[in-house]
């Protein structure tokens, strides 16, 4: 049968009243800019993510680069990050203003190596992007042990990790902020693009807001230069009605991976994701390793499975960063992992015969 990688169709389908009321109430009210919806959805999220604060934005991106920008980040500092992310969490440290530093992966989890974090200190150094990748967790407490010891701030990357947990604590409740964004594909997604920060620091959300709205808490009185970054009255009230679901999808989630786990694990060549300690993994991605990845992605293509590659080239080696001359050698996990990785089909909705399906075509390969 085939076998979609996502199935966003099926989760509309599931819960349409909610959402097509949601809709036709924005339209009613044409809170289309900013409004209730938007404010009902800042307070809603804070309360799910743990936090005191949620500054809405038009997208994930966005909310990187307020982060950053409230905490002051000017030309000549150094903001270390992993090699293995998307491209929005490195292209903000240098649109912020600042250096970007990449670190290794730990070679297990995907997340980035704390030890190879305190190696790349140095003068310059002012914060730590970790990125809870696919869902789950860096080693938070490793981080922040270093981010005190040498006075850095975090800003955690939580584009794809929401409701995700480290030692039964949320993730973004460790650093100074944490990113999110509702890309429709991501575990909590909008029907368009939509992020926010969340922070518990009253300050920062407060200059935060700033940034966001054009420099300003009331139209027309602009405090500090912003930007245009606001979340869609549509896109808020959408989040809304999903919001209730998120643990039962996540639930889900965790459950589809249990069945890959055990139908994989025993498959030569294939390595299944690594959970760490007390790290609670949402599965964003289902993603394997396999020597011969292309040939498995053609194989399981040929017989209607759609799969991903999340991401094909690690960050250092991209063109945009091919000014700063790494090599290989320098993350030998990263550069090994962007030839391996392969995401299976993972959705909440997913049913046990399509993922025996997908299990058996691995198999068969």
């Amino acid at each position: 049968m085939p076998v979609p990688f996502a199935d966003l169709q099926l989760q509309y389908q599931n819960i349409k009243g909610e959402i097509d009321a949601a809709i036709a109430g924005v339209i009613r009210d044409n809170a289309f800019i900013r409004g209730h919806y938007v404010d009902n959805f800042e307070r809603e999220f804070a309360a799910a993510s743990g936090t005191a604060h949620c500054v809405s934005c038009a997208n994930g991106t966005d909310a990187l680069y307020l982060a950053m920008r409230a905490l002051k980040v000017k030309p000549g500092d150094e903001v270390i990050t992993t090699a293995h992310s998307w491209i929005s969490t490195a292209a903000m440290i240098t649109h912020a203003g600042a250096n970007v530093v990449f670190c290794d992966t730990d070679g297990a989890t995907f997340t980035i190596d704390p030890a190879a974090i305190e190696a790349a200190i140095t003068p310059r150094t002012v914060g730590i992007i970790p990125v809870h990748l696919y869902g789950q967790p860096a080693d938070m407490d490793a981080i922040m042990a270093i981010a005190n010891k040498h006075k850095l701030w975090v800003i955690e990357d939580c584009a794809q990790a929401h409701l995700a947990r480290y030692k039964g604590r949320m993730v973004g409740t460790f650093g100074e902020a944490a990113t999110y964004s509702f890309y429709p594909g991501k575990n909590l997604g909008a029907m368009g693009d939509a992020g926010a920060v969340v922070t518990n620091d009253a300050a920062l959300a407060e200059h935060m807001t700033m940034l966001a709205r054009h420099g300003g808490l009331v139209k027309h009185q602009h405090r500090i230069e912003g930007i245009n970054s606001r979340l869609d009255g549509m896109q808020a009230a959408i989040l809304s009605a999903k919001l209730p679901h998120l643990a039962g999808w996540t639930k889900a989630r965790q459950q589809a991976a249990e069945v890959y786990d055990a139908g994989l694990n025993q498959i030569e060549d294939v390595v299944v994701p690594a959970v760490g300690p007390q790290r609670s993994h949402v599965y964003h991605l289902y993603t394997i390793r396999h020597p011969r990845r292309d040939a498995l992605a053609a194989y399981l293509s040929a017989n209607g499975v759609q799969t991903a590659i999340n991401y094909p080239t690690a960050l250092p080696f991209l063109a945009a960063y091919a000014r700063l001359g790494h090599h290989p050698e320098q993350f030998p996990n990263a550069h090994r992992d962007q030839r391996q990785i392969l995401s299976l089909p993972m959705f909440a909705e997913i049913t046990r015969e399509q993922q025996d399906e997908v299990i058996e075509l691995v198999r068969t390969f």
